[in-house]
């Protein structure tokens, strides 16, 4: 499978703002960013993102858990009003799965809705899936590779016309989505090697086209 080529040069142009409230990889997305030369700034409940700038949701752990944090902070309604606003949002791991309506992780726990569908449990082999794996673009535009994931859970989205990824755990699933100005992965690409840096660089630019 042929792989995206990470540039090397600085991601001009633009400036995001990234989550720092639902338990994710801050510090290995903030090293990616950095590799990129893209200008970010962390945004929490005490200082609310501006909706004026693309936003990435990376999140980790649980997904009540996730949901209780974005809500005590005030951050899941500012969420869904500047992904419905058409800023460009890029969820990561459980930053995917918050997106959609609830979890059979954390039943009875509404999701932020921005996606309709439910995420559902690995029911074979050894779970959490941690590892490598293939995935298989949806998507003309966006290339197959190989990503890193530990995930026990994925997205079975309503429409299947948001997959964007595709890959295989002794069933195949939904490995990432993409939906007008929302973007989700449930792999790292920050963990993934040049590949994920790769996709990240391919979402800043199409980010910097919407805002330009």
């Amino acid at each position: 499978m042929k792989q995206l080529e990470a540039k090397t040069m600085p991601t001009e142009n633009i400036s995001i703002e990234v989550i720092d409230a639902a338990g994710g990889n801050i510090g290995s997305l903030c090293r990616a960013l950095d590799r990129l030369g893209a200008s970010y700034t962390l945004v929490n409940g005490e200082s609310l993102p501006t909706g004026t700038k693309p936003l990435i949701l990376p999140g980790v752990g649980n997904f009540g858990a996730v949901m209780k944090r974005l809500r005590d902070t005030k951050l899941d309604r500012r969420i869904v009003d500047i992904a419905s606003s058409g800023v460009p949002l890029l969820g990561i791991c459980v930053g995917l799965q918050v997106l959609f309506d609830g979890s059979e992780e954390s039943p009875g726990i509404n999701g932020l809705g921005l996606l309709e569908g439910t995420v559902i449990k690995f029911t074979e082999g050894k779970v959490p899936q941690i590892g490598w794996n293939s995935v298989i673009s949806q998507t003309p535009g966006w290339q197959s590779g190989f990503v890193y994931f530990v995930n026990s859970y994925f997205a079975s989205p309503k429409q299947p016309d948001v997959v964007l990824y595709q890959s295989e755990y002794f069933k195949p699933f939904c490995a990432a989505v993409k939906k007008g100005n929302i973007t989700a992965f449930q792999f790292h690409p920050e963990k993934s090697g040049q590949f994920g840096i790769g996709l990240l660089k391919h979402w800043l630019d199409d980010a910097a086209l919407c805002k330009e």
